[in-house]
């Protein structure tokens, strides 16, 4: 199950439930069953906390949110100091093509929220993008923004 990503390795606590790894995620403070998109999920979430500066109580993961009265959950949202979302971020297995539909899905996630960064991986390939809600329009960018990049930008 843990299998190199595109990411730095971090070390993570695991414990074996009835047979099944489950993995400690840091912004649950619990452990959570450990799937191949969860894999991806908790090493997305120490990157963004060891390597972009986000501070992990400013972190939710599997936050539930609602579109066209449909109930649905975003794998990580992080958010500014002032509680509003900044980056939004859909992962998936490191199976999954990262399609139009991956991307179709991210923005449904993001029509309430208009989090002014967008980030879709499978740990192995990563796409961020900036949006600009004043035409409509969004940006790819080379890499994932810092806490302090994204602070600054707005």
């Amino acid at each position: 199950m843990m299998y190199d990503l595109s990411l730095p390795k971090y070390d993570f606590n695991l414990k074996s439930i009835e047979g099944i790894t489950h993995i400690f995620d840091v912004i649950r403070k619990k452990y959570v069953k450990l799937t191949p998109e969860e894999w991806v999920r908790q090493n997305m979430v120490h990157h963004l906390i060891h390597h972009k500066q986000f501070s992990p109580s400013w972190i939710t993961v599997e936050q539930g949110l609602t579109y066209n009265t449909m109930k649905k959950r975003a794998d990580i949202i992080c958010y500014d100091r002032n509680g509003k979302a900044v980056l939004l971020v859909e992962c998936k297995a490191s199976s999954v093509k990262i399609n139009q539909s991956v991307f179709e899905q991210i923005a449904r996630y993001n029509f309430e929220l208009k989090a002014p960064y967008l980030l879709v991986t499978n740990g192995l390939k990563h796409y961020c993008c900036q949006m600009n809600y004043e035409v409509n329009s969004f940006t790819f960018l080379e890499d994932i923004p810092s806490f302090s990049t994204i602070e600054s930008s707005y």
